[in-house]
């Protein structure tokens, strides 16, 4: 019997990372031949890449517009090669605003799909509920409330927790990380400005000058744990900062455990943090109209997935016009001034850790994909 054909296909950096472990886990068990959308690590994992993530990784309503041509390219890339090769199955990693329509065009084809790592529209555009439930025959839940959610409005949907509580771990401990850096006992904060290039150029700056405000009134010291993925020139501006700071690649996870404080684009970031019991502050911001709609649009009380899985604000979150330098200071100072709170911050991540499930949550996901395959 020949091997299963599957699509595989993700649309950001989060989203790669989880369809590499996940092609890997299907390899193992039917053998699969992978093709579909992605980068580097599921190019080593064995997918054959037939279009690159990369060029489509934007974030925000208005933002994606600039994009269309490239989009509407890579949908016809994408269902021109399912067309030749016809998989069993297409399963679409996250980025909902390219795979709504990829799913849609596949499904013409007769190709059943299945979405790991649904859609969020529990919290932003409840309708498109709608069209998860015309479009795909499975939606694999990483968050422990959005398989009810899913159930209530007809759609077949599996909870298997979050791939992240296998693979957040730091290498090193704080006193190794500190010396590795040139780094001194001093209070520690770690920033995270985010994986896309547009989320650096709207974040570091306020990040930046946040920093400059409490060295004034705090002896501290600070590590940007960049992405890997992104041009160094991004991060130019920090030579200019003024205050002790490392930039580090490749060291996200060893930054934020050994971190009194990290200042996290809100995203998976905010994740990983929780997981290495982090205290932080989640800040975002958008271009003013997609901020403009997304607040006529979603609807749930916090943006921070930490705050929405504990169901309070159990860390501090700076949205738009509330982000800025004066504030993230105040509250990183208070923070700082604070190891009670800190305590407390430690103890409800701990809360939210148990939350996102044992481990094993993409060899679940596989052995749901695998059953759905044909005899």
């Amino acid at each position: 019997m020949n091997p299963p054909t599957i699509l595989l296909s993700a649309g950001d950096t989060s989203g790669e990372m989880y369809a590499a472990h996940l092609a890997a886990a299907l390899q193992r068990r039917t053998g699969a031949v992978l093709f579909g959308m992605g980068g580097a690590q599921m190019r080593q994992a064995g997918v054959e890449l037939v279009a690159d993530y990369h060029r489509l990784h934007v974030v925000g309503i208005t933002e994606v517009l600039s994009r269309l041509p490239t989009v509407w390219h890579t949908w016809r890339t994408l269902t021109r090669e399912a067309r030749r090769r016809r998989p069993q199955l297409a399963v679409l990693v996250d980025s909902p605003g390219f795979h709504f329509g990829l799913a849609r065009r596949l499904q013409k084809q007769g190709i059943r799909n299945v979405y790991f790592i649904g859609p969020q529209v529990w919290a932003w555009r409840p309708g498109r509920v709608k069209w998860i439930r015309e479009r795909f025959e499975r939606v694999i839940c990483i968050f422990p409330f959005e398989e009810a959610f899913y159930r209530r409005h007809g759609v077949r949907a599996d909870y298997v927790g979050h791939p992240l509580v296998d693979t957040v771990r730091a290498s090193r401990s704080r006193a190794e990380f500190l010396a590795a850096h040139g780094l001194t006992e001093d209070p520690l904060i770690a920033l995270l400005p985010g994986s896309r290039s547009s989320e650096v150029r709207r974040h570091l700056p306020r990040m930046l000058a946040a920093l400059q405000r409490i060295h004034e009134r705090k002896r501290c010291q600070a590590v940007l744990a960049a992405a890997p993925n992104l041009p160094k020139n991004l991060f130019a501006a920090v030579a200019m900062a003024g205050v002790p700071l490392r930039v580090v690649s490749g060291a996200t996870y060893d930054a934020l455990a050994a971190a009194d404080l990290a200042i996290v684009s809100s995203g998976t970031a905010t994740i990983e943090a929780a997981l290495l019991g982090t205290p932080m502050i989640i800040v975002y911001r958008l271009s003013p109209l997609t901020a403009l709609l997304a607040r006529r649009l979603v609807r749930t009380p916090y943006f921070g997935m930490v705050n929405l899985i504990a169901g309070r604000r159990l860390v501090p979150e700076f949205f738009q016009q509330e982000f800025t330098p004066e504030a993230i200071a105040r509250e990183a100072l208070r923070l700082l001034d604070m190891p009670a709170e800190r305590e407390e911050i430690r103890r409800g991540l701990a809360e939210v850790r148990e939350q996102l499930g044992p481990g094993g949550a993409i060899e679940r996901a596989a052995e749901i994909i695998v059953r759905l395959l044909p005899v």
